[in-house]
């Protein structure tokens, strides 16, 4: 049976070889999709971030150790768009059959809105070591006089080229799978990120104590120009909801939930019917007081426009969780990271949040792996967060040292521990 379609760009046919291949792994996924273990994960979920959990939901993030379980040599298609939609699939299916956490498996594929971002008017000279090495970078806003040249970022959607795009993948996928558009996912709101970009990291900690000025003003510009790009993508009317039970959230977990969207939901999305996530890893080593005055207090009001919130990533937040529980009404996920004193964790949060955990990657990521260290790590924490929401992701991971293994073994050894604490 011959395949035909036409590409919009180019109005070329696509590659017959390339079709075939891609709509196989398409049946391949939506057979998966199919399986009643799906729904039964994301019930798991939805408990869980309900504060009814019924055990600790485990979720592993491959990360940058992808290329190591579904290397590029694995892939057959010859046009290298199609290549990448390849690899989205096979990394879904490689997953599924050797990745046994609790993640579900949707017969969803996503098409992307084209939406275009201008810079800040300024920009940062970056020295790299190596592509995903290291690297420093020489700050633009050299004092408060430089402020004069940020200008707020222009947000265009390009709606011509983007229904193009869904209606390509339809063609190809439309009657297998689920080709939907798919908007912002994260809502990351990271503003100290961009700050130290702008100013630098050292003298963001100096200013704080010899020019709290510039960083206020500077922080003001951002958190503006923030809300500015989440109001004009709601505007523009390309918001999709983010609380499927396949949608990652940024501390870790899932953001499977019925509490979302809002009771006045009538189809079109807006921010209140969202999660949003919010972080300041930039800040770990500043006092409690330093930053609530200098990134909390301009998160809060973009984070409050949303349904639900998580917030952390890598940080220690143990000094810090009682600031975001008085100052975040939607708060509902909390990072524990691996430096965060577990103890102080479960007692600030207690049944009323769920509480990320997420392990040492170096268990599994170093050159030789310690896997009875890992175990007694999660079972530490379990004991540690009794009565406790708690989820359990394994992210950061950067490496496997070709030994695909490792992840399964690792998974395998989580789900065994946390159905033995249910």
């Amino acid at each position: 049976m011959s395949f035909t379609v036409i590409s919009p760009f180019d109005n070329q046919p696509a590659d017959p070889h390339d079709l075939s291949i891609l709509r196989e792994l398409a049946k391949e996924l939506a057979e998966i999709a199919a399986l009643p273990i799906q729904s039964e994960r994301a019930e798991l979920w939805r408990s869980l971030n309900s504060l009814s959990p019924k055990r600790a939901a485990i979720l592993v993030e491959a990360q940058g150790g992808w290329d190591q379980l579904v290397p590029d040599s694995v892939l057959k298609c010859r046009d290298i768009g199609f290549r990448s939609w390849e690899l989205v699939i096979r990394r879904r299916i490689w997953a599924f059959h050797n990745i046994p956490d609790d993640k579900p498996v949707t017969n969803n594929f996503d098409v992307w809105w084209w939406v275009q971002k201008s810079d800040y008017g300024v920009a940062e000279v970056q020295h790299r070591t190596a592509e995903k090495g290291s690297y420093s970078w020489d700050a633009p806003i050299k004092s408060i006089d430089d402020l004069s040249k940020l200008k707020p970022r222009t947000i265009t959607v390009d709606h011509e080229m983007s229904k193009k795009s869904l209606e390509f993948a339809q063609n190809i996928f439309g009657d297998i799978l689920n080709v939907r558009f798919r908007g912002e996912p994260t809502f990351r709101c990271m503003l100290s990120r961009v700050l130290i970009h702008l100013r630098g990291l050292e003298q963001m900690m100096v200013d704080m104590y010899d020019n709290p000025e510039l960083l206020h003003q500077t922080m003001t510009f951002l958190r503006d120009d923030m809300l500015n790009e989440w109001e004009t993508f709601e505007k523009e009317g390309i918001l999709t909801l983010n609380n499927e039970p396949d949608q990652l959230l940024g501390t870790g977990g899932l953001a499977c939930t019925d509490e979302l969207p809002a009771d006045d939901f009538d189809g079109k999305v807006r921010l209140k019917d969202l999660v949003a996530w919010g972080e300041s890893q930039e800040t770990t080593c500043v006092g409690p007081e330093q930053f609530n005055e200098f990134v909390l207090q301009y998160q809060i009001p973009l984070l409050k426009r949303f349904g639900l919130v998580n917030y952390g990533c890598c940080e220690p937040l143990d000094r810090k969780f009682d600031l975001l529980t008085e100052n975040l009404p939607n708060l509902r996920w909390v990072a524990v990271s691996p430096w965060c004193n577990r103890e102080i964790a479960a007692e600030k949060l207690g049944n009323r949040y769920v509480y990320v955990y997420k392990p040492n990657p170096s268990r599994i990521c170093s050159p030789e792996p310690n896997f009875e260290a890992a175990e007694q790590e999660l079972r530490e924490t379990l004991d540690i967060a009794r009565g406790c929401c708690v989820s359990i992701t394994m992210k950061d991971t950067q490496t496997f040292h070709n030994q695909p293994e490792r992840i399964t073994r690792w998974a395998e050894m989580a789900r065994r521990i946390a159905e033995e604490y249910a």
